[in-house]
């Protein structure tokens, strides 16, 4: 049995559809359209650094709330730093610390899901009693309470994101496992002496990481906002590090005086890189899905 057949049976239902006519879906639109946004996005956040050499933190208050110019094309914020500067650099920031922070609760989750399903019994009440326990608390309040404990800064963030994150992949890996570990080459494999580390690591964990895979694409848009509106708070991103949370939090206070931009742009970015990544997630989803 393939492991597309096998990682078919329990799918999650993706969080984004795009209703799309029937020629396009088999084209898997959604795919593509999201992996080129996310590669604009990616190669402006890459590149853009290479031409923008103004210093994101350089202060020039002789300057504040400057217009757009040759010399800094997106203006200037209150403290006069170049917001295209501190545009690219904070977009860098973010998605790396979203990404990264999706590794971590990935693997975790996948070995700790992997484990309460293959094995059962005492070792599956203990792994999903616990991830009862951590679900039992409202996922931002949870990861807010942990940053406060633990400090301000990017360790701080990916900690508290990879004690809470785990819980949904293990679940995901867990419902694979339990209709795995029926599977018949499955049994053929203990009947030959192959050990359970081994069963786990060639047959059961790459026969059921898939749906983990997809579900991280949703998991890295969850991250983005956790960063963004940690950093919203003044609990994120250490200043003066750029930061697309911190660039909306200092330009609410001047939208009265007209000065949209502070917000807007890093705002848009969040909204079009999360639709990227949904895009991404429905086009795994139709990749994986069982063919009728």
């Amino acid at each position: 049995m393939s492991a597309e057949s096998l990682t078919s049976k329990t799918a999650p239902q993706a969080r984004f559809t795009m209703p799309l006519p029937a020629f396009l879906r088999r084209h898997n639109l959604q795919l593509w359209v999201g992996l080129a946004i996310m590669g604009l996005i990616v190669a402006v956040l890459a590149i853009g650094p290479l031409f923008v050499t103004a210093d994101p933190n350089r202060q020039d208050l002789l300057n504040a709330f400057g217009p757009s110019s040759l010399a800094h094309p997106m203006g200037t914020d209150q403290l006069g730093r170049d917001i295209l500067s501190r545009f690219l650099n904070g977009g860098r920031v973010d998605l790396m610390v979203a990404v990264i922070a999706v590794i971590v609760p990935f693997i975790l989750g996948t070995v700790l899901g992997a484990l309460a399903g293959y094995f059962g019994r005492w070792v599956d009440v203990v792994i999903m009693r616990l991830a009862d326990i951590v679900s039992a608390f409202p996922f931002y309040v949870l990861v807010i309470v942990l940053v406060f404990v633990m400090g301000n800064g990017m360790a701080s963030i990916f900690v508290a994101i990879s004690l809470v994150s785990w819980v949904a992949y293990a679940r995901i890996v867990r419902g694979e496992v339990l209709v795995l570990r029926e599977e018949e080459f499955i049994s053929a494999c203990r009947a030959s002496g192959l050990s359970t580390p081994r069963i786990l690591a060639r047959h059961v964990i790459p026969n059921t990481v898939s749906q983990g895979i997809i579900y991280g694409m949703s998991d890295i848009v969850l991250n983005i906002g956790v960063v963004v509106t940690l950093s919203f708070f003044g609990m994120g991103i250490v200043p003066p590090t750029a930061d697309w949370g911190q660039m909306m939090n200092d330009g609410q206070q001047y939208m009265g005086t007209g000065n949209y931009g502070l917000i807007l742009w890093p705002g848009f970015a969040v909204v079009l890189v999360s639709l990227a990544l949904a895009l991404i997630g429905d086009g795994l989803t139709n990749i994986l899905k069982p063919k009728r």
